[in-house]
């Protein structure tokens, strides 16, 4: 079977969101109408393959000089198609990929996976066929993951600082009221810890909940009328992830965060697969934040890894000999 890729245009969104919707490893963030938001601050070169005039698989991606990038807006991406198809064919693709790329001037395709608790079904076929090019391993980041179908119990600690939450009298309300949080909580933790901003803008965060109610949830914490903790959380067909988690300077003393995510894992999202609390890595996954790991394990969390690759698309011709 022969596969044809274009690049990307806005011509052809409801295909792209459609083969998303029907993928057994894409999620909402891979929605065009989830990419473009930030479409103004990357060149887009995402890519469509074709198997006749059907699109077989989808590739969302940016441009910069002569290399093309899993999506720099995008906590994961790759390669994203139905569970039609097959190992052979993935291989088949990843090589009209890497044709396509040399052929417009890119000399280097950097990817890094979904991982493999966001698959609805098995879907390593790419990392496989990435192997096969000669793709290099760049970097490594551990999640903490709980699987609800195995937890593991919270530890005395944790379990005595979400008492405290309960003995401050806190409440908890889940509502859209993400400038509050923002403003109160997040911008000045983010900028007293690592004077940097959040990734998305509040009115961003607004837009994309009003667009994806089902996916981008937001959940608020008060001691006494007033906010003292928050959470934005990414809901996907299996998966829970905290994007945005923050409490203010007596989050300790008060057990804010840790009685907010005990009712987020026991109650809120107890019937999802998987709670990802996301990375503790720093420069690249090289540096562990051994503090933060330690606080995301005590609720049973345990490591879950995401790989990230780069290959020469002057390598598409490791991939003709592949299948015997």
């Amino acid at each position: 079977m022969e596969y044809t890729v274009i690049k990307y245009s806005g011509s052809y969104s409801n295909e792209w969101n459609d083969l998303v919707s029907r993928s057994k490893n894409g999620t909402f963030l891979l929605n065009r109408g989830f990419m473009e938001y930030h479409s103004n601050r990357f060149e887009d070169f995402s890519l469509l393959i074709f198997e006749e005039d059907k699109v077989a698989a989808v590739l969302p991606a940016h441009r910069k000089g002569q290399a093309v990038y899993s999506h720099w807006g995008l906590t994961y991406g790759g390669l994203i198609y139905t569970d039609k198809l097959k190992l052979s064919s993935v291989i088949k693709i990843l090589k009209a990929i890497l044709v396509f790329l040399q052929e417009n001037a890119v000399t280097t395709l950097h990817i890094k996976l979904i991982p493999s608790i966001y698959h609805k079904v098995p879907s390593d076929e790419l990392s496989y066929a990435l192997f096969v090019a000669n793709a290099k391993l760049t970097r490594k980041d551990s999640l903490c993951i709980i699987d609800a179908l195995n937890k593991l119990p919270f530890t005395k600690t944790r379990k005595e600082s979400i008492r405290r939450g309960a003995k401050n009298g806190l409440i908890i309300k889940e509502e859209s009221e993400f400038k509050l949080f923002w403003d109160k909580i997040l911008i000045p933790n983010l900028h007293a810890k690592h004077e940097v901003k959040p990734v998305h803008t509040a009115e961003e965060i607004i837009l994309l909940h009003e667009k994806f109610p089902d996916n981008i949830r937001h959940f608020n914490v008060y001691h006494k009328d007033s906010i003292v903790a928050g959470t934005t959380v990414f809901i996907t067909d299996t998966v829970a992830h905290p994007q945005y988690i923050s409490g203010n300077k007596d989050k300790n003393e008060l057990g804010s965060l840790d009685f907010l995510y005990a009712y987020l894992i026991n109650e809120v999202f107890a019937d999802k697969r998987f709670f990802d609390f996301g990375i503790s890595n720093e420069e690249q996954g090289r540096k562990l934040n051994e503090g933060l790991v330690f606080w995301k394990e005590s609720f049973g969390a345990r490591t879950l890894v995401q790989d990230f690759y780069e290959v020469e698309a002057a390598n598409h011709f490791l991939l003709d000999n592949v299948l015997i």
